[in-house]
């Protein structure tokens, strides 16, 4: 079995060739998906990647959470279906209601570009599962809205369940509450994170491949289902 896993294309996303890539080198099949299209081309997990969909006009995911699209991923992540957000998906799956809190603008008020070391805190949801609990893995980093805030209640509750799946580890690039880099839904099925994993799958062009494991870990989570 070859796990299908759908990118999404939104006006102005830059890094759906990377994570379409990224899918590749672990083994599966991208399917590009386009954000005026319902249809979900019956794939296995979703991939809603970075870049500054529709400009970032308004706010940096709020118009893209309108998009066609976007209706059938929430539908099929409330059923269960896997789906990661990476970056401007982070920020376009807060806006669906899919995870909670929202991403602001960095506390330096600048773009952010550097390689980071991220903590990874829960390695039971499905895009973390291949990594070993504890593990350090270097990821880049590229926003300028990616401070992660929530009421101090939400953040208690992320922490009290295990939802904080990955933390910046060092130094926080971007003033997000708590370290936070990476949160996921009560299930562990939908993940969203800052970093870019895409941009971490070989050596050659990357700071590491450690980005990879988010990709193994989705399709284990679908060849085992």
């Amino acid at each position: 079995m070859t796990a299908r896993v759908g990118v999404i294309t939104f006006p102005g996303t830059l890094d759906d060739v990377d994570a379409s890539r990224a899918v590749t080198l672990a083994g599966g099949e991208a399917v590009s998906l386009w954000h005026a299209d319902a249809d979900l081309k019956n794939v296995d997990a979703i991939v809603v990647p970075g870049g500054f969909s529709y400009g970032d006009y308004l706010r940096a995911g709020a118009i893209a959470r309108f998009a066609p699209v976007m209706e059938s991923v929430v539908k099929a992540a409330e059923g269960g279906m896997p789906v990661l957000g990476i970056c401007n998906g982070f920020q376009v799956l807060c806006e669906v209601g899919l995870l909670p809190g929202a991403l602001t603008r960095n506390e330096g008020l600048h773009f952010v570009c550097r390689d980071q070391w991220l903590a990874v805190e829960n390695t039971d949801t499905a895009w973390s599962s291949r990594y070993e609990p504890g593990a350090e893995i270097l990821i880049p980093v590229k926003n300028a809205e990616g401070r992660y805030q929530a009421p101090q209640s939400v953040l208690d509750e992320l922490e009290g369940e295990g939802r904080v799946v990955f933390r910046y580890s060092g130094t926080n690039p971007n003033g997000s509450q708590r370290g936070i880099a990476g949160i996921s839904s009560a299930n562990g099925r939908v993940v969203g994170l800052m970093p870019h994993p895409e941009h971490a799958t070989e050596p050659l062009t990357g700071p590491s491949d450690d980005g990879l494991g988010i990709f193994y870990s989705a399709l284990d989570t679908i060849v085992n289902a």
